[in-house]
């Protein structure tokens, strides 16, 4: 039993949701110091338990328990739910940025990790354990040891060619951080419009952020992109965000028509077709277009990547699609970030991070780029691109890929994805939800849910997960995605 009988479902199920206790759990304590460390939101500011406690909205609650200044018999003696920070935490040997033990008895819960990631983990975990009963929050008696077996674990939004709102972005972010996942990549630019406005290129969002698939546009202000690195941040998820060229450039054609060989800005496009669009490497404007657009979202982006795209060029040339995927990344690098793209980049940037996501293809470049160092991230299109259709009776989505049921999406092996490809090269699995056939907020969770905790489950457990075992354990999150007002799709392969 979580806390005691003062401490019952809307303390921790309802009240605090998805965000694992954000609204309450602040300030966790550093086993062997005094000063504690902000979780979430990081709004305490204390060094004690009294201090700590003004960080949360009214103190904090009943069965919570914020170690900061606490000696080893406080904290031994302390009951409810209890934090801490100790280097010890979570299964040895496994990289401490996100692993943690939890410990359930009767009287307590003891959560542990060495670092704060990690304690967001574990308390995703214990919510997904928490079953409300007669007015309490029971969980059942576990120790856990857990950690994450990739270091990326992802999902790739596509905002281009259907705007989504900063708030509906904040409430992917939050799905995502109830499943451990740690990496928001946000595809910004596309044909169809420019969503995010640069300093030293006002005309893209001036000219090219109205223009949608199927609704209107819109695009992100520098602070609305801060307010989304940051609200990310508090869940310890990283954006990654995506200029993508050369290719997919109709929106900046549409904005600067001296990136156009007529000289002339080619028309605002809002259908689906791809790789009819392309810059080019003679013109003069090109590359101060790049040192810009890449430059000034290096400044707005705190964490360590930049994507650049580079897939479905089909207008160029060889030589000339090397040239860019060289040149873009030496801008990238040059402003200190590091560089992710597109499976077709593989062989023109030793040492970026490729993202493998069209199993058309036979993969042998991107087998030879990881063999000579390359790092992989694994995005297969038949089974992890959530755009596509359930089945054929769904109305919304694609199936150029495939249907992808909920099963299609967790039984696979992401060692096994690609032949050849060693082991240690793979840095992690994406999903990705592209958004031609989406325009509301319920259309996007219904092609999310449940394949999203599928994925997840993908990128963070060992090999050898178990189908069944999954199926039984997914049922229990319907009611909480009903709580949360989130739209699910009700698989026929789950007893629900």
């Amino acid at each position: 039993v979580v806390g005691d009988d003062d401490l019952g479902a809307g303390d921790l199920g309802e009240e605090v949701g998805r965000d694992q206790f954000a609204v309450f759990v602040v300030v966790v304590g550093v086993a062997g110091k005094d000063d504690p460390e902000p979780v979430a939101d990081g709004d305490a500011r204390g060094a004690d338990e009294e201090t700590a406690g003004e960080g949360l909205a009214g103190g904090a609650p009943d069965g919570i328990v914020v170690l900061g200044g606490m000696s080893d018999p406080e904290r031994s003696a302390a009951r409810g739910v209890v934090l801490a920070l100790d280097a010890d935490a979570g299964p040895a040997g496994a990289n401490p940025a996100e692993r943690y033990s939890l410990t359930v008895t009767e009287d307590r819960v003891d959560l542990a990790a060495p670092c704060a990631a990690g304690l967001m983990r574990g308390l995703a975990t214990l919510r997904q354990l928490m079953v409300r009963s007669a007015g309490r929050v029971e969980v059942p008696a576990v120790v856990i040891q857990d950690a994450p077996r990739y270091p990326w674990r992802g999902l790739s939004l596509d905002v281009a060619r259907h705007f989504l709102s900063v708030d509906l972005v904040k409430a992917v972010l939050s799905t995502m951080s109830d499943y451990k996942l740690n990496v928001l990549h946000l595809h910004l630019t596309d044909d169809q419009g420019w969503r995010i406005d640069l300093p030293s290129r006002p005309l893209l969002t001036q000219r090219s952020a109205q223009s949608a698939v199927g609704g209107a546009g819109g695009y992100y202000t520098a602070e609305d992109y801060a307010a989304l690195v940051a609200y990310a941040a508090a869940r310890h998820i990283r954006i990654v965000p995506e200029i993508d060229v050369p290719g997919h450039v109709n929106a900046a054609l549409h904005a600067y028509g001296e990136l156009s060989p007529s000289g002339e800005p080619t028309d605002a496009y809002a259908g689906i077709e791809v790789g009819f669009s392309q810059l080019h490497r003679d013109l003069p404007a090109t590359r101060e277009f790049l040192a810009d657009v890449f430059t000034d979202l290096a400044a707005m982006t705190p964490g360590e990547y930049l994507h650049i795209g580079g897939d479905e060029v089909l207008t160029i040339l060889p030589d000339e699609y090397a040239w860019f995927v060289r040149t873009v990344g030496d801008i990238v690098r040059a402003a200190g970030k590091k560089v992710v793209g597109w499976q077709e980049i593989a062989q023109a940037l030793p040492g970026a991070v490729v993202q493998y996501w069209d199993t058309r293809v036979a993969p042998e470049a991107i087998v030879a780029a990881a063999t000579a160092g390359t790092k992989v991230l694994l995005s297969p299109g038949s089974r992890v691109y959530l755009d596509m259709k359930y089945d054929a009776s769904t109305e919304l989505g694609l199936d150029w890929a495939g249907h992808i049921e909920l099963r299609d999406a967790y039984e696979w092996e992401p060692s096994e994805l690609i032949p050849g490809l060693p082991a240690d090269a793979i840095i992690g699995v994406e999903a990705a939800v592209w958004t031609e056939t989406i325009t509301t907020p319920d259309e996007l969770f219904f092609m999310l849910l449940p394949r999203l905790a599928a994925v997840a489950e993908v990128a963070w457990s060992p090999a050898g997960r178990d189908w069944g075992s999954f199926r039984a354990r997914v049922a229990g999150q319907a009611r909480g995605w009903d709580d949360d007002g989130l739209a699910w799709h009700r698989s026929p392969q789950v007893d629900w």
